[in-house]
């Protein structure tokens, strides 16, 4: 099957021809003809299968003849992410070449009032985050009383979010007689209760079973038994120290995890770089492109970057922390492996995490496969100070440099104070006669009444006693 048997018109076909696209994706084979003719379509397909296309395609040729409004879109796409927003208005653009539709971006973390130009002059399409959407929309910026076609994008990821109440909200304000287009990889109980309530008898279209991953991707796990963090980073230059691994994604669970982790490999030599939702948007843009480009090797992300990346040619995936929703692994995983290219995954599993393993295996339906890349080598620890000093080699001594030793205690067990050496007594002539008179001055000091140690300032009591 070709892209002409779905019914596309020839603008969009020579876009597609122009891309490098000659087949479609199953998904894209299903999708796309219900969407044509004008049904609500729900789409269930795992990531990296071509979703984007399978409703980007169908909304450009139905709205190829006519002009959108002022402050009035025609057609809505809602994303959970900015970077999955920013790959969809890019994927608009590429397929809308031939066509005089006009797309606004609404995302957040950039300014207002360049998104509100584009609103101003009219725009067929808006692609935007709900949270910006929703802020446009109280600032009367936008109006979605001519919304003629909805799309909403990774609506489990949406769920994950806590984006839902947002959605309803949405739909609340878009007209009733629309078509609706909803794409998921999973299907959770609470999104099945959204489709039943907001989609009008739409045609399922699934293309492989929920939760489920790519046969294209190999998945190997490395077990950690040593809970330090440093053990674990030394485990995962290891992982990335090898042939084939040209570039990757690495995932962690926590923000600050992100930072301590592209630090790490920063310091050892390696060409990385953080992602996640606390950087501003034009610095998350800039390290993208850099990851696309190559000058960036390694990528170090949360999972807010998790389904906001569309990079064909990423050759491995890396869990450095397990993630604790199974459904966030399949997620994480799908980043490689894509249009057709192999890829590998591998994740970093401690003590701790067999619950969250157990849980991602039952979802899969099958065990990871353990992986032994060899253990790095360890750093040696400095040596304890008094160690060095027990095991410090003896410094020869000169035959003519004064020979001391400390005097152990005596007979009353008294030692000099400080327990420092004493010197050997001087036993010449003239140092013996020294200390005679210095012991005749002092009896003659003390039957004169003269009080020795205390200098001029002599207690009274000494006086009187």
């Amino acid at each position: 099957m070709s892209f002409k048997d779905l019914g596309l018109s020839p603008a969009l076909l020579n876009a597609l021809d122009a891309a490098g696209y000659t087949e479609p994706t199953p998904i894209q084979a299903g999708a796309i003809p219900i969407a044509l003719s004008g049904r609500d379509v729900l789409g269930i397909a795992q990531t990296g299968t071509g979703k984007t296309a399978s409703f980007t395609l169908p909304l450009i040729e139905r709205l190829s003849k006519g002009r959108a409004k002022a402050r009035m879109p025609r057609s809505l796409i809602i994303t959970p992410t900015r970077e999955l927003a920013a790959q969809v208005a890019e994927n608009f653009e590429k397929y809308a070449a031939n066509t005089k539709l006009t797309m606004a971006l609404l995302i957040g973390g950039v300014a207002f009032g360049p998104q509100e130009a584009v609103l101003n002059r009219g725009a067929d399409v808006v692609v935007a985050t709900p949270g910006r959407l929703l802020d446009q929309f109280e600032r009367g910026k936008i109006l979605l009383a001519d919304v003629q076609v909805m799309v909403v994008d990774e609506a489990d990821r949406m769920l994950d979010m806590g984006f839902i109440p947002d959605i309803e909200r949405i739909f609340s304000l878009v007209p009733p007689r629309r078509q609706t287009l909803f794409f998921s990889a999973t299907m959770p109980k609470e999104i099945q209760r959204l489709v039943e309530r907001f989609l009008n008898n739409p045609e399922r279209v699934e293309v492989s079973r929920p939760a489920t991953t790519a046969t294209t991707v190999r998945q190997t796990l490395v077990r950690v038994k040593d809970r330090t963090p440093g053990a674990k980073r030394d485990a995962l230059r290891t992982a990335l120290d090898r042939d084939g691994v040209k570039n990757g994604i690495i995932f962690c669970n926590r923000k600050r995890d992100v930072d301590v982790v592209a630090r790490s490999l920063q310091k050892h030599g390696f060409s990385a770089a953080p992602i996640h939702g606390d950087l501003d948007q034009s610095t998350r843009t800039a390290t993208l492109d850099k990851f696309k480009t190559g000058e960036v090797r390694f990528l170090v992300a949360s999972d807010v970057a998790a389904r906001g990346l569309d990079i064909p040619a990423v050759s491995h995936v890396f869990n450095y922390d397990i993630p604790h929703h199974a459904d966030d692994y399949v997620h994480r995983i799908g980043r490689t492996g894509r249009a057709g290219l192999q890829g590998e995954a591998v994740s970093l599993a401690g003590p701790e995490d067999g619950k969250s393993l157990a849980a991602i295996e039952a979802l899969i339906g099958s065990k990871i496969e353990l992986a032994d890349f060899g253990k790095a080598k360890p750093k040696p620890e400095p040596e304890p100070e008094a160690k060095k000093a027990v095991d410090a080699p003896e410094a020869p001594k000169s035959a003519d440099a004064p020979q001391s030793e400390s005097k152990p205690a005596d007979d009353k067990g008294r030692r000099k104070r400080g327990g420092r050496s004493r010197k050997k007594p001087d036993t010449t002539p003239e140092s013996q006669e020294k200390s005679s008179r210095e012991d005749k001055s002092s009896r003659n000091d003390r039957d004169n009444g003269k009080i020795l140690g205390f200098g001029n300032d002599v207690p009274a009591f000494f006086h009187n006693s």
